[in-house]
C-alpha cells in the first residue's frame, strides 16, 4: 500500500499509498476510498489528471456521493454534493453554486505514477497492495 520515497540516501522524505489503477476510474469520473486513520476521500479523474478531496461537504459535513463513486454532475463537469446539490469545480474544489458558495473542498494530495493513482503522505504498509 505505501512506500517511502528516498532522497538518494537512507532517509525517507515522503510516504505514498497506491489507491487504484488510473483505468479503474471513469474518464471523467470519481472513486471514493476509505483510508485507515484518515477521513474518507475521493479522487476525480479528467483525462490523465487526478484531483483528490476529503469526502465531506463544507456546508453540512455530509458525504458528497449519493451512491458509491458518484461524485459528478450529470454532465460530469462539476463535483456535486448529494445533500444540498452544492457544486464544486473539479480542478480546485471551489464551490460555485449552492449553499456553500465561496467555500472549498479540503484537498488531498494525489498523483499518477506509472498508471496508478497514488496518495501522498500516508503512513505505514506495503505500496504494492491496492486499497480501493
Amino acid at each position: 500500500m505505501e512506500a517511502a520515497v528516498q532522497d538518494g540516501g537512507d532517509r525517507a522524505v515522503r510516504l505514498e499509498r497506491v489507491l487504484c489503477a488510473l483505468d479503474d476510474i471513469d474518464d471523467p469520473g470519481g472513486k471514493g476510498f476509505a483510508v485507515e486513520d484518515q477521513k474518507p476521500i475521493f479522487v476525480v479523474r479528467v483525462g490523465e489528471a487526478v484531483h483528490g478531496y476529503v469526502n465531506v461537504c463544507p456546508h453540512q459535513g455530509t458525504p458528497l456521493d449519493w451512491k458509491p463513486d458518484t461524485f459528478l454532475t450529470y454532465d460530469k463537469s462539476l463535483i456535486q454534493c448529494s445533500t444540498h446539490w452544492a457544486r464544486f469545480r473539479i480542478q480546485d474544489g471551489d464551490c460555485v453554486a449552492g449553499p456553500c458558495v465561496g467555500k472549498t473542498l479540503d484537498p488531498v494530495a494525489v498523483h499518477v505514477d506509472d498508471g496508478e493513482v497514488v496518495l501522498d503522505g500516508a503512513h505505514g504498509g506495503n505500496r504494492n497492495r491496492r486499497i480501493g
